[in-house]
Protein backbone atom coordinates (compact mmCIF):
# COMPACT_ATOMS: atom_id res chain seq x y z
CA UNK A 1 0.00 0.00 0.00
CA UNK A 2 1.28 3.17 -1.22
CA UNK A 3 1.01 6.77 0.44
CA UNK A 4 -0.33 8.57 -2.23
CA UNK A 5 -3.34 5.67 -2.81
CA UNK A 6 -6.42 7.68 -3.07
CA UNK A 7 -10.15 6.85 -1.78
CA UNK A 8 -12.89 8.86 -2.81
CA UNK A 9 -15.73 9.73 -0.20
CA UNK A 10 -19.26 7.98 -1.74
CA UNK A 11 -21.22 11.34 -0.86
CA UNK A 12 -18.95 13.33 -2.68
CA UNK A 13 -16.51 13.76 -5.69
CA UNK A 14 -13.80 14.35 -2.93
CA UNK A 15 -10.17 12.23 -3.00
CA UNK A 16 -8.20 11.24 0.32
CA UNK A 17 -4.83 9.77 0.34
CA UNK A 18 -4.14 6.44 2.38
CA UNK A 19 -1.98 8.73 4.64
CA UNK A 20 -3.02 12.07 6.30
CA UNK A 21 -0.63 13.81 8.28
CA UNK A 22 -2.34 15.14 11.56
CA UNK A 23 -1.37 18.88 12.76
CA UNK A 24 -2.12 18.71 16.27
CA UNK A 25 2.22 18.44 16.55
CA UNK A 26 2.20 22.02 14.67
CA UNK A 27 0.03 23.33 17.89
CA UNK A 28 2.83 21.91 20.62
CA UNK A 29 1.39 18.90 21.35
CA UNK A 30 2.82 18.12 25.06
CA UNK A 31 6.06 19.72 23.39
CA UNK A 32 7.45 22.80 21.79
CA UNK A 33 7.96 22.23 17.89
CA UNK A 34 10.16 24.50 16.12
CA UNK A 35 9.19 26.22 12.70
CA UNK A 36 12.07 24.42 11.31
CA UNK A 37 10.45 21.34 12.44
CA UNK A 38 7.18 22.03 11.20
CA UNK A 39 8.43 22.93 7.43
CA UNK A 40 10.37 19.64 7.51
CA UNK A 41 7.58 17.71 8.44
CA UNK A 42 4.84 19.15 6.09
CA UNK A 43 7.75 18.96 3.33
CA UNK A 44 8.42 15.24 3.68
CA UNK A 45 4.70 14.30 3.80
CA UNK A 46 4.37 16.61 0.90
CA UNK A 47 7.46 14.89 -0.59
CA UNK A 48 5.62 11.56 0.12
CA UNK A 49 2.21 11.93 -1.36
CA UNK A 50 0.65 12.85 1.50
CA UNK A 51 -1.78 15.26 0.16
CA UNK A 52 -4.54 15.16 3.76
CA UNK A 53 -4.05 17.95 6.21
CA UNK A 54 -6.37 17.81 8.88
CA UNK A 55 -6.05 20.45 11.76
CA UNK A 56 -8.03 22.43 14.42
CA UNK A 57 -8.66 25.57 16.18
CA UNK A 58 -7.63 23.53 19.52
CA UNK A 59 -4.62 22.77 18.39
CA UNK A 60 -2.41 25.13 20.40
CA UNK A 61 -4.99 27.30 20.63
CA UNK A 62 -5.06 28.28 16.68
CA UNK A 63 -1.40 28.11 16.48
CA UNK A 64 -1.61 24.51 14.04
CA UNK A 65 -4.27 26.61 11.98
CA UNK A 66 -1.84 29.33 11.17
CA UNK A 67 1.06 26.90 10.85
CA UNK A 68 -0.86 24.39 8.32
CA UNK A 69 -1.84 27.81 6.70
CA UNK A 70 1.89 28.94 6.36
CA UNK A 71 2.52 25.62 4.88
CA UNK A 72 0.01 25.49 2.58
CA UNK A 73 0.12 29.19 0.89
CA UNK A 74 2.66 28.29 -2.06
CA UNK A 75 0.79 25.04 -2.86
CA UNK A 76 -1.48 24.57 -5.64
CA UNK A 77 -5.01 24.35 -4.00
CA UNK A 78 -6.31 22.03 -6.05
CA UNK A 79 -3.75 19.66 -5.08
CA UNK A 80 -4.89 19.22 -1.67
CA UNK A 81 -7.63 18.84 0.62
CA UNK A 82 -7.63 19.91 4.31
CA UNK A 83 -10.02 19.77 7.29
CA UNK A 84 -10.72 21.65 10.27
CA UNK A 85 -13.00 21.65 13.34
CA UNK A 86 -15.73 23.41 14.91
CA UNK A 87 -17.54 23.11 18.42
CA UNK A 88 -15.24 25.40 20.16
CA UNK A 89 -14.81 29.54 19.70
CA UNK A 90 -11.06 30.66 21.19
CA UNK A 91 -11.61 34.01 22.84
CA UNK A 92 -8.86 36.38 23.56
CA UNK A 93 -7.55 35.40 26.83
CA UNK A 94 -4.09 36.75 28.73
CA UNK A 95 -4.18 34.42 31.40
CA UNK A 96 -3.38 31.49 29.05
CA UNK A 97 -0.04 29.68 29.98
CA UNK A 98 2.57 27.08 28.81
CA UNK A 99 0.45 23.53 29.00
CA UNK A 100 -2.85 24.93 29.42
CA UNK A 101 -4.79 21.84 27.44
CA UNK A 102 -1.39 19.77 27.22
CA UNK A 103 0.07 22.54 24.79
CA UNK A 104 3.50 23.62 25.20
CA UNK A 105 3.31 27.27 24.30
CA UNK A 106 -0.55 27.73 23.56
CA UNK A 107 -1.38 31.38 21.69
CA UNK A 108 -3.25 33.57 24.18
CA UNK A 109 -7.11 32.28 23.63
CA UNK A 110 -8.79 30.59 25.91
CA UNK A 111 -11.18 27.86 23.82
CA UNK A 112 -15.29 27.70 24.88
CA UNK A 113 -17.59 25.15 23.21
CA UNK A 114 -20.36 26.05 21.39
CA UNK A 115 -22.01 24.12 18.91
CA UNK A 116 -24.77 26.31 18.44
CA UNK A 117 -25.53 28.03 14.61
CA UNK A 118 -23.92 30.99 15.20
CA UNK A 119 -20.53 29.03 17.13
CA UNK A 120 -20.16 26.77 14.19
CA UNK A 121 -20.56 30.10 11.42
CA UNK A 122 -18.16 32.21 13.50
CA UNK A 123 -15.68 28.82 13.96
CA UNK A 124 -15.40 28.40 10.59
CA UNK A 125 -14.91 31.95 9.54
CA UNK A 126 -11.92 32.10 11.93
CA UNK A 127 -10.67 29.07 10.50
CA UNK A 128 -10.74 30.41 6.84
CA UNK A 129 -8.93 33.90 8.03
CA UNK A 130 -6.16 31.91 10.20
CA UNK A 131 -6.11 29.17 7.17
CA UNK A 132 -5.90 31.76 4.75
CA UNK A 133 -8.65 29.47 2.50
CA UNK A 134 -11.45 30.75 0.79
CA UNK A 135 -12.92 27.26 1.60
CA UNK A 136 -12.13 24.07 3.65
CA UNK A 137 -12.72 21.02 2.06
CA UNK A 138 -14.04 18.66 5.16
CA UNK A 139 -15.67 19.94 8.19
CA UNK A 140 -16.31 17.90 11.30
CA UNK A 141 -17.93 18.83 14.77
CA UNK A 142 -15.20 18.35 17.25
CA UNK A 143 -15.73 16.25 20.45
CA UNK A 144 -18.83 15.73 20.94
CA UNK A 145 -20.01 13.00 22.74
CA UNK A 146 -21.32 11.64 26.82
CA UNK A 147 -17.99 10.54 27.51
CA UNK A 148 -16.11 13.84 26.66
CA UNK A 149 -18.97 16.52 27.94
CA UNK A 150 -20.35 14.26 30.93
CA UNK A 151 -23.36 15.94 32.46
CA UNK A 152 -23.41 18.80 29.59
CA UNK A 153 -23.41 16.32 26.75
CA UNK A 154 -26.91 16.65 26.46
CA UNK A 155 -27.06 20.44 26.61
CA UNK A 156 -24.01 20.46 23.69
CA UNK A 157 -26.28 18.02 21.81
CA UNK A 158 -28.81 20.56 21.85
CA UNK A 159 -26.89 22.86 20.33
CA UNK A 160 -25.52 21.07 17.69
CA UNK A 161 -29.39 19.47 17.14
CA UNK A 162 -32.42 21.43 17.64
CA UNK A 163 -29.97 24.39 18.17
CA UNK A 164 -28.87 24.74 14.79
CA UNK A 165 -25.36 23.53 14.11
CA UNK A 166 -26.12 20.74 11.85
CA UNK A 167 -28.36 23.60 9.99
CA UNK A 168 -25.07 25.07 9.68
CA UNK A 169 -23.07 22.75 8.24
CA UNK A 170 -25.86 22.17 5.92
CA UNK A 171 -25.92 25.42 4.44
CA UNK A 172 -22.07 25.52 4.63
CA UNK A 173 -22.12 22.30 2.57
CA UNK A 174 -24.79 23.84 -0.21
CA UNK A 175 -23.02 26.74 -0.53
CA UNK A 176 -19.84 25.22 -1.36
CA UNK A 177 -17.78 27.03 1.33
CA UNK A 178 -17.23 23.13 2.66
CA UNK A 179 -17.41 20.34 0.36
CA UNK A 180 -18.11 17.61 3.15
CA UNK A 181 -19.32 17.98 6.96
CA UNK A 182 -19.00 15.04 9.72
CA UNK A 183 -17.78 14.33 13.22
CA UNK A 184 -14.44 14.32 14.35
CA UNK A 185 -14.91 11.97 17.66
CA UNK A 186 -13.22 9.44 19.74
CA UNK A 187 -16.12 8.10 21.24
CA UNK A 188 -18.10 5.82 18.00
CA UNK A 189 -21.73 5.58 19.85
CA UNK A 190 -22.29 9.26 19.28
CA UNK A 191 -21.62 8.55 15.20
CA UNK A 192 -24.63 6.51 15.51
CA UNK A 193 -26.65 9.31 16.88
CA UNK A 194 -25.41 11.72 14.77
CA UNK A 195 -26.36 9.28 11.49
CA UNK A 196 -30.41 9.51 12.92
CA UNK A 197 -30.02 13.37 13.00
CA UNK A 198 -27.97 14.61 9.73
CA UNK A 199 -26.75 13.05 6.62
CA UNK A 200 -23.02 12.78 7.15
CA UNK A 201 -20.68 12.70 4.53
CA UNK A 202 -17.40 11.44 6.30
CA UNK A 203 -15.78 11.07 9.62
CA UNK A 204 -12.49 11.45 12.00
CA UNK A 205 -13.17 8.25 14.37
CA UNK A 206 -9.78 8.55 16.45
CA UNK A 207 -8.72 5.35 18.36
CA UNK A 208 -11.83 3.18 18.57
CA UNK A 209 -11.25 1.05 15.16
CA UNK A 210 -7.41 0.06 15.52
CA UNK A 211 -5.55 -3.70 15.52
CA UNK A 212 -5.95 -2.65 19.45
CA UNK A 213 -9.88 -2.27 19.50
CA UNK A 214 -12.75 -3.39 17.27
CA UNK A 215 -15.94 -2.57 19.16
CA UNK A 216 -17.37 -0.23 16.59
CA UNK A 217 -17.10 -2.87 13.79
CA UNK A 218 -20.80 -3.73 14.57
CA UNK A 219 -23.19 -2.20 14.00
CA UNK A 220 -21.56 1.63 13.33
CA UNK A 221 -19.45 0.53 10.52
CA UNK A 222 -21.47 -1.53 9.05
CA UNK A 223 -23.94 1.29 9.09
CA UNK A 224 -21.49 4.08 7.52
CA UNK A 225 -21.03 1.81 4.88
CA UNK A 226 -24.36 1.40 4.01
CA UNK A 227 -24.82 5.16 4.08
CA UNK A 228 -22.24 6.09 2.77
CA UNK A 229 -20.56 8.22 6.07
CA UNK A 230 -16.85 7.39 4.89
CA UNK A 231 -14.58 6.92 8.20
CA UNK A 232 -11.14 8.43 8.14
CA UNK A 233 -9.13 6.42 10.91
CA UNK A 234 -7.21 8.95 13.08
CA UNK A 235 -4.90 7.62 16.09
CA UNK A 236 -4.44 4.33 14.80
CA UNK A 237 -2.03 4.05 17.12
CA UNK A 238 -4.16 4.48 20.04
CA UNK A 239 -2.35 7.47 21.35
CA UNK A 240 0.58 5.44 21.18
CA UNK A 241 0.52 2.38 22.86
CA UNK A 242 0.91 0.32 19.16
CA UNK A 243 3.69 2.35 18.78
CA UNK A 244 5.91 2.12 21.34
CA UNK A 245 5.27 4.07 24.65
CA UNK A 246 2.96 3.19 27.34
CA UNK A 247 0.31 5.57 26.22
CA UNK A 248 -3.36 4.41 25.63
CA UNK A 249 -6.52 7.14 25.26
CA UNK A 250 -3.85 10.27 26.26
CA UNK A 251 -3.35 8.46 29.52
CA UNK A 252 -1.04 5.52 31.13
CA UNK A 253 -2.06 2.54 29.87
CA UNK A 254 -3.75 -0.14 32.19
CA UNK A 255 -2.30 -3.73 32.81
CA UNK A 256 -4.86 -5.04 30.41
CA UNK A 257 -3.94 -3.15 27.26
CA UNK A 258 -0.28 -3.77 27.68
CA UNK A 259 -0.67 -7.08 28.00
CA UNK A 260 -3.11 -7.37 24.88
CA UNK A 261 -0.67 -5.15 22.99
CA UNK A 262 2.64 -7.80 23.82
CA UNK A 263 0.34 -10.60 22.34
CA UNK A 264 -0.06 -8.91 19.41
CA UNK A 265 3.54 -7.84 19.37
CA UNK A 266 5.13 -11.20 20.13
CA UNK A 267 2.85 -12.24 16.92
CA UNK A 268 3.95 -9.88 14.61
CA UNK A 269 7.46 -10.80 15.34
CA UNK A 270 7.11 -14.09 14.69
CA UNK A 271 6.39 -13.15 11.13
CA UNK A 272 8.90 -10.49 11.25
CA UNK A 273 6.40 -8.01 11.05
CA UNK A 274 6.87 -4.40 12.60
CA UNK A 275 3.73 -4.18 14.96
CA UNK A 276 3.55 -0.44 13.88
CA UNK A 277 2.86 -1.57 9.89
CA UNK A 278 0.27 -4.17 10.85
CA UNK A 279 -1.11 -1.14 13.10
CA UNK A 280 -1.11 1.44 10.47
CA UNK A 281 -2.46 -0.75 7.55
CA UNK A 282 -4.86 -3.15 9.28
CA UNK A 283 -7.65 -0.23 9.58
CA UNK A 284 -7.53 0.29 5.92
CA UNK A 285 -9.06 -3.01 4.70
CA UNK A 286 -12.38 -2.02 5.53
CA UNK A 287 -14.24 -0.55 3.00
CA UNK A 288 -15.62 2.15 4.62
CA UNK A 289 -12.07 3.79 5.54
CA UNK A 290 -10.58 5.96 3.48
CA UNK A 291 -7.83 6.98 5.22
CA UNK A 292 -5.58 6.79 7.82
CA UNK A 293 -4.50 10.05 9.86
CA UNK A 294 -1.17 10.40 11.76
CA UNK A 295 0.14 12.77 14.14
CA UNK A 296 4.71 12.85 13.76
CA UNK A 297 6.44 14.70 15.71
CA UNK A 298 9.68 14.53 13.28
CA UNK A 299 10.10 14.06 9.51
CA UNK A 300 12.03 11.11 10.55
CA UNK A 301 8.72 9.85 11.94
CA UNK A 302 7.10 10.95 9.14
CA UNK A 303 9.08 8.27 6.91
CA UNK A 304 9.06 5.75 8.95
CA UNK A 305 5.27 5.88 9.29
CA UNK A 306 5.78 6.22 4.89
CA UNK A 307 7.56 2.86 5.47
CA UNK A 308 5.33 0.88 7.44
CA UNK A 309 2.75 1.63 5.19
CA UNK A 310 4.36 0.08 2.20
CA UNK A 311 5.56 -3.01 4.28
CA UNK A 312 5.07 -6.41 3.03
CA UNK A 313 2.64 -7.98 5.63
CA UNK A 314 2.32 -12.06 4.78
CA UNK A 315 -1.66 -13.06 5.14
CA UNK A 316 -0.80 -15.65 7.60
CA UNK A 317 0.04 -13.04 10.25
CA UNK A 318 -3.83 -12.10 10.57
CA UNK A 319 -4.98 -15.03 10.68
CA UNK A 320 -2.85 -16.41 13.35
CA UNK A 321 -4.23 -12.78 15.38
CA UNK A 322 -7.71 -14.38 14.76
CA UNK A 323 -6.92 -18.35 16.07
CA UNK A 324 -5.17 -16.25 19.08
CA UNK A 325 -8.40 -13.91 19.93
CA UNK A 326 -6.38 -11.24 18.88
CA UNK A 327 -8.13 -10.00 15.91
CA UNK A 328 -12.14 -9.72 15.23
CA UNK A 329 -12.88 -12.72 13.20
CA UNK A 330 -15.18 -10.66 10.95
CA UNK A 331 -12.71 -7.76 10.58
CA UNK A 332 -11.38 -7.18 6.88
CA UNK A 333 -8.01 -7.41 6.82
CA UNK A 334 -5.56 -6.26 4.00
CA UNK A 335 -5.17 -8.82 0.93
Amino acid sequence: MHTSDPKTLPRVNLRLTALGLGCAQMGGLYRATSAREVEDVFGSAWAAGVRYFDTAPYYGYTRSEHRLGAQLAERPRHEYVVSTKVGRLLRPDAGVAPGDGGWANPYPFRPVYDYSYSGVMRSFEDSLQRLGLAHIDILYVHDIGRDTHGDQHAHHWQQLTTGGGFRALDELRGSGATRAVGLGVNEWRVVMDGMQEFDLDCTMLAGRYTLLEQDCLTPLLEDCQRRGNAIVVAGPFNSGILAGNTKFNYAEAPPAVVARVKALAQTCQEFNVPLQAAALQFPLAHPAVVCCVTGTETAAQLQQNVAWLAQDIPPALWQALRERGLLNPAAPVPA
